[in-house]
């Protein structure tokens, strides 16, 4: 389990609900906080946190309390509220509007985009973070980027069309083997039929993606949204002409690329030599 801050008045109020439900089913048993803890494995002061939303509770928490508690299912469906609250406000959001597109698209120029990441990949970016992250928040942060990924197993599907740079898939970030199930992974996303992946060489002398990354969202009203990030800057935005600014240089960016039968041919050529 994993304390939380309270900054997020969102999540701050799902904790809230779930500790209440846990605290009515145990109080209808007469049981302590302490008692309730020895049975399912945990702290009096862990069941505490909890029940005062101070906590977000582990699936093994909630699915040991529902079952010492007899709540027949009651408490152990809050599994997925839990977990969503653990994320940081700013995933949430973007895993929102991401579930809500019907074309999601791109570049990145820097690291590989988050939703093609391996879990050991992502748990390297993290863990080179500086200031440095603890490792609760690591696994955390690893968790919310894999959540988000859940995206390409969602029916009906969408169309995902991605651009990296050269140099993100020759940089071996995390070392040589995470870099190598990194690029097995690539492969096989490659090889979608719902995606497009296309690699930008170092080597173009025209090149339309220089200011940056950046996302965007096509989404099923019609609308599309913007999002890029830079250091502690986490922006989403959707002016017609800024959209139209970007949907221009994506295209560009696009058309600079290698073809996608290209860039996985180029994949393997780096998989073979890392």
């Amino acid at each position: 389990m994993e304390p939380y801050d309270g900054d997020d008045e969102e999540s701050t109020t799902v904790l809230r609900m779930i500790g209440r439900t846990i605290k009515l089913w145990r109080d209808r048993l007469d049981m302590t906080q302490a008692e309730l803890g020895a049975a399912i494995g945990y702290s009096e002061e862990q069941v505490s946190s909890v029940e005062r939303g101070r906590r977000a509770p582990s699936a093994a928490f909630l699915e040991k309390a529902d079952e010492v508690l007899g709540a027949g299912g009651m408490i152990a469906c809050l599994r997925k509220d839990a977990e969503e609250a653990r994320f940081p406000k700013k995933v949430r959001d973007l895993a929102k509007l991401e579930n809500q597109a019907v074309e999601i698209c791109a570049y990145d120029n820097s690291v590989v985009n988050g939703l093609l990441q391996t879990p050991d990949y992502a748990r390297a970016l993290y863990g080179m973070r500086r200031p440095s992250y603890g490792e609760e928040e690591i696994e955390r942060l690893v968790a919310a980027r894999m959540a988000r990924q859940e995206i390409f197993h969602q029916q009906p599907s969408r169309v995902f069309t991605f651009v990296q740079e050269e140099v993100t898939l020759q940089r071996p970030l995390g070392g040589r083997m995470v870099m190598r199930k990194q690029l097995e992974h690539l492969l096989e996303i490659g090889a979608r039929r719902d995606v497009e992946f296309q690699v930008m060489p170092t080597n173009r002398e025209d090149h339309t993606g220089l200011a940056g990354a950046f996302k965007l969202l096509r989404l099923e009203s019609g609308e599309t949204v913007g999002h890029s990030e830079a250091h502690l800057v986490s922006r989403l935005f959707s002016h017609p002409k800024e959209i139209q600014l970007f949907e221009i240089r994506y295209g560009i960016i696009r058309a600079q690329a290698l073809t996608p039968r290209e860039s996985l041919a180029f994949i393997e050529k780096v998989l073979g030599e890392t």
